[in-house]
């Protein structure tokens, strides 16, 4: 493995795992229910692709780093997407926002249903 490579993965591995630090940190420091799932999909999301993209590149094979970056484009595409879904259906559910949160834009929906 050249220098090159051998610096890009080193750098995607430390990101990858300062934002999958930053993501546990915040499920476990953050007041509630929606922070905690705003730092699990934003962080954790970055954190999870730089990592992948770091063994897609440390192999170097074109097979695996195509698996890798398939998973990267998976996870980019489906997380955010899915913890918005969970988030909204946690406050149709009744899930109370913490006493930090200065505005609720979802009210209305609330209580329309």
């Amino acid at each position: 493995m050249n220098w090159t490579i051998a610096l890009v993965v080193t750098v995607l591995c430390i990101g990858g795992a300062l934002f999958s630090l930053t993501a546990a940190i915040g499920l476990n420091r953050l007041p509630d229910f929606y922070t905690r799932m705003h730092a699990a999909s934003k962080a954790g999301t970055v954190g999870s692709g730089l990592l992948l993209l770091a063994v897609g590149l440390y192999s170097q094979e074109l097979a695996v780093f195509g698996c890798a970056f398939v998973g990267f484009l998976f996870v980019v595409l489906t997380a955010p997407i899915s913890a918005h879904l969970l988030a909204k259906s946690a406050h149709l559910a009744g899930y109370k926002l913490s006493f930090h949160s200065v505005k609720d834009d979802l009210e209305a929906d609330r209580k329309s249903n």
